[in-house]
């Protein structure tokens, strides 16, 4: 993965080194945001509001930075961390990178393994998009068109939102689209201590599948892989995306050759954006299932 000749050396070498590290222990993206250039277009505009009594329970706001006539279209990024870590301080640079393609951009923060186990992160997903849906609006967004989006561990909390009515219940209706990047979605029985932490305890697994609840009447979906991807594999996406096609949902299969997992969401960053197209393909199909 190459970094922009355009950064300047020293931020080159900073990424690098904060690169490394992050694929080398899997760890959270704060160091690299808080390194990375952003997207000027898009601004933050609230922090840390809570959408539960919890500390965990808590999201930032990013919007365009230009005045945009009428309500926006709004999507809700739930961030990976194999539900065990993350934190929303380490993805401003999604924040803007999408705000400054004119959407209001919510990130919220959620419970995490061993505190939890499923289904809090979920539930925790739902009320964040309730709150969205009560509050968006006050933020220039309209709460009819909001758009699930999550990486790995947090694109599965956004299948489950998308596709399993039992989290959002009639506020479903509000989801135009989901947008998953690396996402789990097809990985019962649970194998490896990640899986068996998170979901290990719940005695019904297909229940935890989003491959289970998807079908007819789920919103339109983006399925975004990279073909490299050695820690979910790309037979997850293939699975939901087969499951909602047989079902007559529409869905965008695409595979980034050379990407891996953590590629696929650095991609987003602007020092990375060459490697693939994932913000111009995340924002056209925003665009079109929102209209």
């Amino acid at each position: 993965m190459t970094i922009s000749s355009r950064t300047p050396r020293s931020r080159r070498v900073a990424l690098s080194l904060a690169l490394g590290l992050m694929v080398a222990a899997c760890s959270p993206l704060k160091t690299f945001d808080a390194l990375v250039p952003k997207d000027s277009e898009g601004q933050r505009v609230a922090s840390g509001v809570a959408y539960g009594g919890d500390t965990r329970q808590t999201l930032d706001i990013y919007a365009p930075r230009q005045a945009v006539a009428g309500p926006k279209p709004v999507v809700v990024f739930f961030y990976g961390g194999s539900w065990n870590s993350g934190t929303r301080a380490g993805y401003a640079f999604v924040g803007r990178a999408l705000a400054a393609q004119g959407f209001v951009t919510v990130i919220p923060d959620y419970r995490l393994v061993p505190g939890v186990r499923y289904p809090a992160f979920v539930e925790d997903g739902a009320a964040a998009v309730r709150w969205t849906k009560g509050h968006i609006g006050q933020f220039g967004g309209d709460p009819g068109r909001i758009v699930l989006i999550g990486h790995s561990a947090g694109a599965y909390i956004a299948a489950m939102l998308a596709v399993d009515d039992r989290w959002l219940g009639a506020d479903r209706s509000a989801v135009r689209g989901l947008v998953g990047l690396a996402g789990p979605y097809d990985f019962a029985p649970f194998d490896v201590d990640v899986s068996r932490a998170a979901f290990g305890a719940w005695p019904r697994p297909e229940e935890t599948q989003p491959v289970h609840w998807a079908g007819t009447g789920d919103p339109p979906a983006l399925l975004l892989v990279g073909g490299d991807d050695k820690t979910v594999l790309p037979r997850n996406s293939e699975a939901l995306a087969a499951k909602l096609r047989a079902d007559g949902v529409p869905v965008t299969l695409r595979s980034y050759p050379k990407l891996g997992h953590v590629g696929l969401i650095l991609a987003v960053s602007r020092p990375f954006r060459g490697r693939a197209p994932v913000v111009t393909d995340v924002a056209n199909f925003v665009r079109q299932v929102s209209r």
